[in-house]
């Protein structure tokens, strides 16, 4: 209750922050909604390709016929399912690997962070579209899993170095007397300390992964299947929308759905920002 308290201070003050959140809360119902009351239709009408925006097709209509904004709200809810998985993964790996070799050291820290600073090396982008175009899949986890291939190693990092910092503190040195377990430890004691930055980074691991898999979308390296935003940049694209203006909105508008979300993720995380960290609230 004090967390929500403080955030709702916070929002009502940074109009910024609020403005973040509300598109953010929107974006997630017309992702688990949206689909309920809007569908793509399959019929296509050529007389009908690339309208401008009208009262029946706010954003103008594709190369189909069909109008854009349906697609744009269809084509949210598989974005953001594996935006979300994906940050999910991340941040459960890096929390997790974190922890455990801050707070076990000595050799198995040594190994561990070894083994983090060989995928902190990798390049992840060029690794996430081999294993894309290998792999092949429309499964959401899967792909969630391959956008975070090498995300949660940073994270792993920086939780390392608080959990270095809480391992001698005075609560921890009580729980070692009470014969407190490794998973015990790690859980209850550790986690709830680092919870403030995994928070802020969850967000920052979501816009993270929504760009990564509009990337494989649009370089059609990931299976086109459905309607989402990145396939429609794909379509868009390869129906000549650098060399034509027809087709300008069926580009531009997703891309836009994609920027608003990305920019409202920025504002509303300022929020969370000044929660955890009194400093930085306005005053």
């Amino acid at each position: 209750m004090r967390f929500a308290s403080d955030l709702w201070r916070i929002l009502r003050n940074d109009k910024g922050a609020l403005v973040g959140g509300v598109i953010v809360l929107c974006y997630v119902l017309l992702a688990i909604f949206g689909p309920m009351f809007v569908q793509v239709s399959n019929d296509q009408d050529a007389n009908n390709a690339y309208q401008a925006p009208s009262m029946a097709h706010p954003l103008g209509t594709d190369s189909l016929g069909q109008g854009v904004l349906s697609q744009i709200i269809v084509g949210a809810r598989p974005i953001m399912i594996v935006g979300v998985l994906s940050a999910v993964v991340t941040i459960f790996v890096g929390v997790a690997v974190g922890l455990l070799s801050g707070y076990v050291g000595g050799l198995a820290d040594s190994v561990i962070m070894r083994i983090t600073d060989i995928f902190l090396t990798i390049p992840g982008l060029p690794l996430i579209i081999v294993l894309a175009a290998v792999i092949h899949t429309t499964n959401p986890f899967v792909l969630a899993c391959v956008l975070s291939i090498t995300a949660w190693a940073g994270l792993a990092r920086a939780i390392r170095s608080q959990a270095m910092s809480l391992r001698s503190s005075d609560f921890v040195e009580a729980a070692k007397l009470q014969g407190v377990s490794l998973g015990n430890m790690v859980g209850r004691q550790l986690l709830p300390n680092v919870g403030p930055y995994v928070a802020i980074h969850f967000l920052l691991a979501i816009t993270g992964a929504i760009y990564a898999e509009v990337g494989l979308f649009l370089l059609g390296i990931a299976p086109i299947a459905g309607t989402n935003w990145g396939i429609m940049i794909n379509l868009a694209m390869a129906q000549g929308a650098l060399y034509t203006t027809d087709s300008a909105f069926y580009l531009f508008s997703p891309m836009a759905a994609i920027v608003i979300l990305q920019v409202a993720f920025v504002f509303f995380s300022r929020a969370l920002d000044s929660v955890f960290n009194p400093r930085l609230r306005v005053q």
